[in-house]
């Protein structure tokens, strides 16, 4: 077990501007490399279907980007974006309130998961000795590593009693970007999200507002190169495509008659070229 102290001159350079920084710090893994951005995803341990596949949908768009995902390997939201980032191939770090020691990591049932992120070439990060249990009053000293070390903090959800609200308040005193994911009108789960909207945080919905926010370039999409071979009104719809379009927004294009075009997107549906995911219509 890889467990060692890091010098403070090989910290990453964020956590040396926060306010109460640790003493020390603690690394299992690898940290990434140099010039890659980091991005916080916190939210609700109970999350939801919505929430999910809002955090699933955003971190797979980042995917071959210099991003990683950082967040505290609990149960919900924060194993979430783990397993999303692992299955985009983008590097993640586990921040959790103990110690790295397996004996002491929780909960229990996301060791699991630690021990995944590891082997991706991922890291688990902590201020305390490797054997430390932790307590209740660490995870809110643990979130502000975790906003300490963000580009940006992403918000998935949180309720109106959720300890997401005081970690999203920390990025706006550590003086981070805060983005935050809408939800339906009166969902309780919208709150943290709605609020912070309201306070100015940057409304995500794409994969592409993360990478605005990080200072990344987007790729240009090359169409040409990756349409499958179709014909008429079908190709026309998945070269629209190569951003994500509303349903009306597909319809205005013209072309041809609204009738058609519905039944190409149906068809293009079952073949599996493309889906339907939060009003917009995505090439798979």
């Amino acid at each position: 077990m890889d467990i060692r102290e890091l010098a403070q001159a090989t910290w990453p350079a964020q956590l040396l501007e926060i306010p109460q920084r640790p003493d020390r710090l603690w690394v299992r893994g690898a940290l990434p490399e140099a010039g890659t951005k980091f991005l916080t995803v916190v939210g609700s341990r109970a999350m939801t279907r919505y929430g999910q596949e809002a955090c699933q949908k955003l971190i797979a768009g980042l995917a071959g980007y210099p991003v990683s995902i950082v967040s505290g390997l609990a149960l919900g939201v924060d194993a979430c974006a783990h397993k999303a980032a692992l299955a985009a191939g983008l590097h993640t770090i586990a921040v959790p309130g103990s110690g790295l020691a397996d004996s002491v990591i929780g909960p229990r049932t996301n060791l699991g998961l630690a021990k995944e992120i590891l082997a991706a070439g991922g890291a688990l990060l902590s201020e305390h000795e490797p054997a430390y249990q932790a307590h209740p009053h660490d995870f809110p000293s643990r979130n502000r590593l975790m906003v300490g070390l963000a580009d940006a903090v992403l918000v998935v959800e949180a309720g109106p009693k959720s300890g997401t609200l005081i970690t999203a308040r920390l990025a706006a005193d550590y003086n981070r970007e805060l983005l935050c994911v809408p939800h339906r009108i009166g969902d309780p789960h919208a709150f943290g999200s709605h609020l912070f909207i309201r306070l100015g945080a940057a409304l995500v919905a794409e994969p592409i507002h993360i990478l605005e926010a990080l200072n990344i370039v987007p790729r240009k999409p090359d169409v040409a190169s990756d349409v499958p071979e179709l014909e008429g009104i079908e190709q026309e719809i998945l070269t629209l495509l190569a951003e994500p379009k509303s349903r009306d927004e597909i319809l205005r294009s013209g072309g041809a008659s609204a009738g058609d075009l519905l039944t190409a997107l149906v068809t293009l549906e079952l073949r599996g070229f493309i889906k339907e995911e939060f009003g917009a219509w995505h090439r798979i």
